[in-house]
């Protein structure tokens, strides 16, 4: 068994940045990881959130270039979201000065001049969100010739219809002959026909089966109507919930920007310290929001699937659904958020009665049932519907609940009849 960074073939200098970044023992993605990137190969590595991905291609990939000659870039990670891009770049950035290397980011919500400036003197490593490294590709003011490594951080949203296009895009300007990694919590069979397309011989590093959920989260259904949404969410941060204790962050998802909102408003009118996170906001204003979020200076942060992947907060004490997620995907990486780094965590699933057909997608996705919870001294309205215990975590091969997923325009209102 592995049991330091030194033995995974990492040089002085990069182990140097792993002390700078306070890391002692590698964890299991990284000590399967390192090897494989350090040797050459095309990798797809899947690990559950908070066990240290980033890490476990940064360090190699800028072993792999640190002989790299030229204006650079020499490695590429693409990601997401800008809140990820900004994750990744804090990480190699602290390497990087331990290497001689340098590293940049560009993403929207920011300027172009300054992007621009930094590319023009060059670099070797390159974070970048699909939007912006495309727009500066047509203009001129970045090339991709030189890129020995591609690494698509969150593959499986990277290699799905909505990224995918762009990606696409980007892969047509790299040089024939380039090392591709691929890391993800979940990596589903949906993008495998893809992969096989983009990797050649790859080694799989699976910490994680496909829809596994971190074993340090403790997971809670709350069947409730969707009007009682909000009067739950704020017992809820009241009493603690099964952790006990008023606690001091909590991270609560909602599908749309209108309803987190809506659910911001409810809470700042129940006076919750609470700020936003979605797409429409600038970015600045969600580095704000997620700054205090970090810093203890708001109890609540309502987000978007925009938070869902890949961001690195420390002491989350839970995670709300809001709404239950439509992708089972969404629900993994959602959870992810609390119980990292080995800290046990919550997370609750508020489920409506026109919500059991996306819950049972993601006890099919699981492959577990999420154990229902009720908040003691709660009055919950009849209209609620309980599933019942002992439900088949195995997809029938007939739906067998029919009706609408439609939802509410506000989060107390609407009507919901029994569908099934």
């Amino acid at each position: 068994m592995t049991t330091s960074f030194a033995e995974l073939g990492l040089n002085e200098q990069i182990l140097a940045g792993v002390e700078a970044l306070g890391f002692s023992t590698p964890t299991p993605v990284q000590a399967g990881a390192i090897p494989e990137v350090l040797a050459g190969h095309d990798v797809i590595a899947s690990a559950q959130t908070g066990t240290g991905k980033t890490a476990a291609f940064g360090l190699p990939t800028l072993q792999v270039i640190a002989d790299a000659e030229g204006k650079g870039p020499h490695a590429l990670v693409v990601t997401p979201t800008r809140e990820l891009a900004a994750q990744i770049d804090k990480v190699v950035s602290v390497v990087c000065e331990h290497t001689d290397q340098r590293a940049i980011i560009v993403m929207g919500g920011t300027k172009f001049d300054k992007q621009i400036k930094q590319l023009e003197a060059g670099c070797d490593l390159l974070v970048a969100t699909p939007g912006r490294l495309l727009d500066l590709m047509e203009h001129n003011h970045v090339s991709l010739a030189g890129v020995q490594t591609l690494v698509l951080d969150e593959a499986d949203r990277m290699l799905d219809m909505g990224f995918w296009p762009s990606v696409r895009r980007i892969m047509h300007a790299l040089p024939a002959k380039h090392q591709t990694l691929l890391f993800s919590a979940t990596i589903p069979p949906s993008i495998k026909s893809t992969i096989d397309a983009l990797l050649t011989d790859p080694v799989t590093v699976e910490i994680a089966r496909v829809g596994e959920t971190a074993d340090t989260v403790e997971e809670h259904l709350c069947p409730v109507a969707q009007a009682q949404k909000p009067e739950l969410l704020r017992a809820l941060l009241q009493t603690g919930g099964a952790a006990g204790g008023k606690p001091e962050r909590v991270l609560v998802f909602c599908r749309t920007k209108h309803r987190v909102d809506d659910v911001c408003k409810m809470l700042k009118n129940a006076q919750v310290k609470v700020d936003v996170m979605h797409a429409d906001r600038p970015q600045q204003a969600r580095e704000k929001a997620l700054e205090k979020f970090r810093a203890g200076k708001i109890q609540v942060l309502v987000a978007t699937d925009v938070m869902s992947r890949g961001i690195d907060v420390s002491g989350i004490d839970a995670v709300v659904n809001f709404d239950v997620p439509m992708d089972p995907e969404d629900y993994v990486h959602r959870i992810g958020r609390t119980g990292r780094a080995g800290a046990t965590g919550h997370a609750y699933t508020f489920v409506a009665p026109d919500e059991i057909s996306p819950l049972r997608e993601i006890e099919y996705f699981t492959k577990k049932l999420v154990p229902i919870w009720d908040l003691k001294g709660f009055t919950y309205d009849a209209g609620r519907i309980i599933p019942q215990e002992g439900r088949s975590t195995k997809k029938p091969t007939r739906t067998m609940f029919a009706g609408s997923r439609s939802r509410g325009r506000s989060i107390g209102g609407g009507r919901y009849g029994r569908h099934y």
